[in-house]
């Protein structure tokens, strides 16, 4: 009975079945097959409302999706172009920085692309840079900011790793500290490649005027104290996720809709509607995922799926290249949030067997999802820039590879340099 139901829950996946659907359907499967009462999926899903963290979730949400809607991208743009655009490749440091912030707060790398490549786009044109060099960065730039707080990614992660029980705990705030140096790393080695890629480029770089310094920073005065209050309220343990997230949430809203008036009052249903029909979404693939997690652990999959991995892989080194190169497989073909719930609660519990700790762990595979975002052929970013920018999809291809290449070198010290994880942490 068990195998024609596994092919029909097969076949419902290839029809593009709802997520939800298939793992819930391959949860219940698993449990009648082992005689286990069915009452376990409801607990689980209730385990999940149960936890305190995930009041992070919505409350994150709502903020990005509010400043999505207001005019910080340009009030971004503009303060970071005042104080780096006078250095050499400025404006790519400047595209760098204002998408790595945009998208750690809004969690959408779609919307960064839309919102702040926009904007960067033909600021790159206009200043010398290639079209072939703007559209890689634009493109790749869009999924920076998956490491920083308060990345959604970021705490999902931490979410479903805590509901497993594992000998080795950590902290949201633990996420959040050890994706710090490794975001810079590819931040830097980005910014490295522009300045060699336009050596010989007439490229005109902005001259400091303190009075737009000024300026920029009167337009923004608002915004800048935000994640001094949101993430330094977290790293120095004066607030919980969860309540750095109301304080986001409240922040953002009196800001953008009574201070600046960029978000109209009427505008908030729909604003709200959008925002938690998301958190909705991955609410019930997480809650189906777990209870799917507590089958995987029940018949001991983890466990064997560690010992046929060690018939062919002997070292911690060998994994995590075949880790990497599945998960930049499954970047490119899933979205991120499907792509956690359904891999945290397999390779977790393996990759501990040979030695990795989880909490870098996570950073390795949102490095890897972050590169996903664009890898050919059907990365998100790659669509969507091609629909923004009305360029073809081969002409994306090419223009993202040289970026793709940094960052896979980022990636593959972020992997086998744990220090750059751990070193704030006590591991």
């Amino acid at each position: 009975m068990g195998t024609p139901l596994s092919v029909v829950i097969a076949l419902l996946a290839l029809l593009g079945a709802p997520l939800f659907v298939v793992i819930l359907a391959a949860a219940m499967l698993g449990f009648h097959l082992s005689e286990i009462p069915l009452t376990v999926i409801p607990i689980e899903i209730y385990r999940l409302v149960d936890t305190p963290l995930l009041l992070a979730l919505p409350l994150f949400t709502f903020s990005g999706y509010v400043l999505a809607e207001s005019n910080l991208s340009t009030r971004l743009v503009r303060l970071t172009e005042v104080f780096l655009g006078w250095m050499p490749g400025g404006l790519a440091v400047v595209a760098f920085v204002t998408c790595a912030f945009f998208t750690a707060f809004t969690g959408a790398s779609g919307v960064t692309i839309v919102a702040v490549g926009a904007l960067l786009y033909p600021a790159l044109m206009e200043s010398g840079y290639r079209e072939k060099f703007s559209l890689g960065l634009v493109t790749t730039s869009g999924s920076l900011g998956l490491l920083l707080a308060p990345s959604l990614p970021l705490i999902l992660y931490g979410v479903i790793v805590q509901q497993m029980d594992l000998p080795a705990p950590f902290s949201i705030q633990d996420l959040f500290i050890a994706g710090i140096l490794p975001a810079l790393l590819m931040i830097v080695m980005l910014t490295g490649y522009s300045i060699w890629a336009n050596r010989g480029s007439v490229v005109r770089t902005r001259r400091f005027s303190r009075e737009e310094a000024v300026s920029a920073l009167g337009a923004a005065k608002w915004e800048i104290p935000l994640p001094f209050i949101v993430l330094g309220g977290i790293y120095s343990g004066f607030f919980a996720v969860s309540e750095a997230a109301a304080v986001t949430a409240f922040y953002v809203l009196f800001v953008e809709v009574v201070v600046h008036r960029e978000v109209a009052y009427g505008k908030l249903p729909s604003i709200i509607r959008d925002s938690m029909v998301m958190v909705g979404g991955i609410l019930l693939i997480l809650g189906v995922a777990l209870a799917f997690t507590n089958f995987l652990i029940d018949a001991e999959v983890p466990q064997l799926l560690f010992e046929w991995i060690r018939g062919f892989v002997q070292d911690k080194l060998t994994f995590l290249i075949l880790l990497n190169l599945i998960l930049l497989l499954l970047g490119a073909m899933l979205d991120i949030f499907s792509a956690l719930v359904i891999m945290i609660p397999l390779i977790v519990p393996v990759a501990i067997g040979f030695g990795v700790d989880p909490i870098h762990l996570g950073i390795i595979f949102l490095a890897n999802m972050q590169i996903g975002y664009f890898t050919p052929p059907i990365g998100m970013n790659l669509f969507i820039a091609s629909y923004r920018f009305e360029r073809s999809i081969t002409e994306l291809y090419h223009a993202t590879i040289p970026f793709m290449i940094v960052l896979l070198v980022a990636l593959g010290i972020i992997t086998y340099v744990p220090w750059l994880s751990l070193v704030f942490l006590d591991r």
